[in-house]
């Protein structure tokens, strides 16, 4: 080894990754001050990860300014695993967990008093809607961050330097990201709570739905609309190029793709209404926020590519003056 430096963060990876373990890794870089993601999707094995050349480029983009995030990958699905983003909860959020059966595989300290909890709900793969649906109630239980709460979001992964302006010590240091618990192993009611989500999300309809009309299509329940705005992060890559997105701009770029498809705006309305993440979020009237959003969406979007990224065909529909603001990293 070269360093103790080096030999920390190899530690930390190796314990991270072996107490979540799974086939890929979905590693993304967003260099702080500017908000960007380092070109390039970026999957690697365990053995990858933890090899030497991997760790001396991570940290030589680390000490450049870049944050390093990673997330459990399994394609379109979810891996069995959720974030619950501790950022706001207090510190007996953990212990809260494990007496509830909830317990957590992995506990990053992102820095001082801030904590990323991974828990491992399933041994399979998750469908989305119910992934998302499993974060938002985690979140809620133990005061964790709700507009951290799709399918896939990323998390810190420890080792390595958080970048963040507003974290910086005393002395003007960037806090470590550290691994404060790491075991393997599903938590004791995670099935339990898969099922139960599972159950929960098929009957429910729309609000709306008392409110709409017999020529319009019949609104969609919670578990469609989830998959239908899902649908359209996976496909724009939303959370691996933007980790923290202004969800106004993505509710936008949801919109005119749905409107452009012949979706009737009253249908819209409802989708975001159930699927965008923490909705209302801080709109003081939702109902005024959802008809402004259609009908800026109707309008053409102006000409360029928003942040193009090789790996991506379809790019989502554009609004170029706001995009590239919303990548303002983790916690």
């Amino acid at each position: 080894m070269e360093d103790r430096g080096f030999f920390l963060t190899w530690q930390a990876i190796r314990r991270q990754l072996g107490a979540m373990p799974n086939d890929l890794y979905l590693v993304r870089l967003i260099h702080n001050p500017t908000g960007r993601p380092f070109p390039g999707e970026r999957l690697w094995t365990a053995a990858q990860l933890v090899s030497a050349s991997t760790i001396r480029f991570l940290r030589a983009r680390n000490c450049q300014g870049c944050d390093v995030y990673i997330h459990p990958y399994a394609g379109d699905q979810n891996a069995g695993y959720i974030l619950v983003d501790l950022d706001r909860a207090g510190p007996t959020a953990v212990d809260r967990m494990r007496a509830n059966g909830h317990d957590p595989c992995v506990v990053v300290q992102t820095s001082p008093g801030h904590l990323q909890a991974w828990i491992r709900l399933s041994p399979s793969t998750l469908e989305p809607a119910v992934a998302t649906a499993a974060a938002r109630h985690l979140a809620h239980l133990y005061d964790g961050d709700r507009a951290s709460t799709d399918c896939r979001h990323l998390g810190r992964l420890a080792g390595f330097t958080n970048q963040k302006p507003t974290r910086r010590t005393l002395g003007r240091y960037a806090p470590w990201a550290r691994l404060i618990h790491a075991r393997a192993g599903l938590a004791p009611h995670g099935e339990s709570l898969v099922e139960s989500i599972r159950h929960s999300i098929k009957p429910l309809a729309s609000p709306l739905s008392s409110a709409w009309t017999t020529t319009e299509p019949y609104p969609p329940s919670a578990a469609e609309a989830l998959t239908i705005y899902q649908s359209c992060m996976q496909r724009w890559h939303i959370r691996e190029r933007f980790p923290q997105p202004d969800w106004s701009i993505v509710d936008l770029w949801v919109a005119r793709h749905l409107l452009l498809r012949g979706r009737p705006a009253v249908q819209i309305q409802a989708i975001l209404r159930l699927a965008s993440p923490h909705f209302p979020r801080r709109h003081g009237d939702p109902d005024d926020y959802l008809r402004r959003t259609i009908a800026r969406a109707s309008f053409p979007s102006p000409g360029g590519a928003v942040c193009p990224q090789r790996h991506n065909p379809t790019p989502p529909p554009q609004d170029a003056a706001n995009a590239c603001s919303n990548s303002t990293g983790g916690r």
